[in-house]
């Protein structure tokens, strides 16, 4: 058979039919998960510490040991190992108001920490400003001229600083206008690109001292967050998480899925950020909660590494688009996962360094633990010891009345069966080293001082002002905002207050500076500080009082504030 050439148009035509039936049909882009682990507020607890919590899978109250470097190291290595992509982030407060064992080396031996964990971005929390912009700075960036030479590169003599990235859209240097940090980070999993974005809350001056914020400008979290988003989306980025140090808190679980009863500031702020924003891990309120606010997932894991949280967020690659995240809170328990070596060695090293300084004896005290509880009057038996010992490092300075804010009493005092407390535990107390300021106020400008206690349209036993001995008032729930104080009931050592007499007051430099609202401090006229150390005034006074045979400590608070029933209104 004789075959007839085809011609060369028809033989075109036909190979691209052809080629065209021999091509699939494109697949459906098939969703790439990525794996995100959050820490937040580790405020330097490089060791386990007590963790009470209740589970969602049997609602029972446990108190348990948890967290530690070594148990943190050992779950992210196992996560790891299913992801090696994994992304791991923290969300402010990483230093700060720390166990002395990280504060005694100006809290460097944290940030080699998260190095070690492999951290690769946290936005700044309120903490990283304690020691002022410098030490922030030094904190990133490494080195040793810090306000603290007596504690920087003592641990070792070439402090690096933080190989992640600190950031904050929302924080300005006013001297140069511009952001003082990186406002976001990119990172890429698996082909996606991922724009981590980072915001402090912007109430940050009222809860720092003056110094540690001058030359600053905080300006609205969900404002600044948003305006990061064309900047990222110009770069190839379509997934977004945000990390801000701002919190809330619910009476569910914290391992409760899609929880959704969350109250507190950080509502108001997811409310407001653009709608591409799905994921929100929260920190600052100290509370474990996995939420959902209109929609969006917020999550928040306690506080100094007794959990972290394992978030999966479900990306469409051809949309670059996050289309589901789902989250769950893992309490930190030792054992559960083997330690990195390196890391357990590292916390072993910091330990025997900071041991003999740390188990140092100061002074023997009543009772085996002095408590921070405040609930019903609004005072606590710890309250009562360091307002006293406020007091008596401030009396040669002419102070006649000691003040303490309850934020900066951070542990219980626990001396243990032998009733001695150490360095490390007086330090854990009052862990700031502020100095102690001496102003002078009106008993008028005293009586709304205490006011400032309750500046809501509920009053509330968890923010009180703890009082030193000799100074007592009432306080009736009850009552209108302004008007919560009982009249007449505010007394100095068996007298009333005069409204238009001038009395000493000393307080820490935070609380003197205006911190936690209480603007009448600030306001004090005759300033001085005394440059007494409020850690050295505390162990001064536990000191002073064993020595004179009366050991200083009491399991339940003296009676100085009382709370007004009903039945005892006037």
């Amino acid at each position: 058979m004789k075959h007839h050439p085809i011609p060369l148009a028809a033989a075109a035509a036909l190979t691209v039919l052809l080629a065209a039936c021999a091509t699939p049909t494109a697949p459906i882009a098939t969703p790439v998960d990525i794996n995100l682990v959050a820490l937040n507020d580790f405020h330097g607890n490089l060791d386990r510490s007590k963790f009470t919590y209740t589970s969602a899978a049997d609602a029972e109250r446990k108190t348990v040991q948890a967290g530690g470097i070594d148990t943190l190291s050992g779950a992210l290595k196992a996560w790891r190992r299913e992801d090696a992509q994994l992304i791991f982030v923290g969300n402010g407060d990483l230093v700060g108001a720390s166990p002395a064992m990280s504060a005694l080396w100006a809290d460097e031996p944290s940030i080699v920490a998260m190095n070690m964990l492999g951290m690769k971005a946290s936005s700044v929390g309120n903490h990283e400003f304690d020691q002022g912009k410098a030490e922030l700075l030094r904190q990133q960036r490494g080195g040793c001229d810090s306000s603290r030479a007596d504690k920087a590169c003592k641990f070792t003599p070439d402090f690096k600083g933080a190989s992640y990235t600190y950031m904050a859209a929302n924080v300005i240097d006013t001297q140069t206008g511009k952001s003082l940090l990186p406002a976001y980070r990119i990172e890429e999993a698996h082909g996606v690109k991922v724009g981590l974005i980072g915001a402090v809350l912007k109430d940050t001056p009222s809860v720092v001292t003056a110094a540690g914020i001058a030359g600053l400008q905080f300006g609205d979290e969900a404002d600044a967050i948003n305006a990061t988003l064309p900047q990222l989306r110009a770069q190839g980025v379509g997934v977004f998480v945000v990390l801000l140090h701002q919190g809330g808190e619910t009476k569910e679980a914290v391992d409760q899925a899609d929880c959704s009863h969350l109250k507190g500031e950080v509502v108001d702020v997811v409310k407001r950020l653009d709608p591409a924003i799905q994921l929100v891990i929260s920190g600052h309120s100290h509370q474990g909660y996995l939420c959902r606010v209109d929609g969006r997932l917020v999550t928040q894991a306690q506080m100094g590494g007794h959990m972290l949280t394992r978030i999966k967020l479900k990306v469409d690659p051809v949309k670059n688009a996050l289309i589901d995240a789902s989250a769950q809170n893992v309490v930190m328990l030792p054992g559960m996962y083997e330690p990195d070596p390196a890391v357990a060695s590292y916390l072993e090293s910091v330990k025997q360094r900071s041991a003999a300084e740390l188990s140092r004896p100061v002074a023997a005290i009543a009772v085996p633990t002095v408590g921070r509880s405040t609930k019903g009057s609004g005072a606590s038996a710890l309250g009562d010891l360091v307002a006293d010992s406020t007091l008596f490092g401030a009396r040669a300075a002419g102070a006649q009345i000691g003040l303490m804010n309850n934020g900066g009493i951070r542990k219980d005092l626990e001396a243990g069966a032998d009733l001695m407390t150490n360095v490390g535990q007086n330090q854990a107390v009052v862990p700031f080293g502020n100095t102690l300021i001496v102003v002078s106020l009106s008993g008028a400008q005293i009586r709304t001082l205490l006011e400032q206690q309750w500046p809501g349209a509920v009053a509330e036993d968890n923010n009180l002002l703890q009082v030193s001995e000799g100074f007592s008032y009432r306080w009736d729930s009850t009552r209108p905002q302004g008007r919560r104080v009982v009249e007449g009931s505010i007394m100095l050592n068996g007298t009333p207050l005069e409204d238009n007499q001038q009395y000493r007051v000393a307080a820490n430099s935070f609380l003197a500076g205006g911190g936690d609202r209480f603007t009448v401090l600030a306001a004090g006229t005759r300033r001085l500080d005394t440059g007494v150390r409020d850690i050295d005034a505390f162990s001064d006074y536990l000191i002073a009082r064993a020595r004179a045979g009366k050991p200083a400590g009491s399991a339940t608070a003296a009676g100085r504030i009382v709370r007004v029933q009903q039945h005892d209104k006037e």
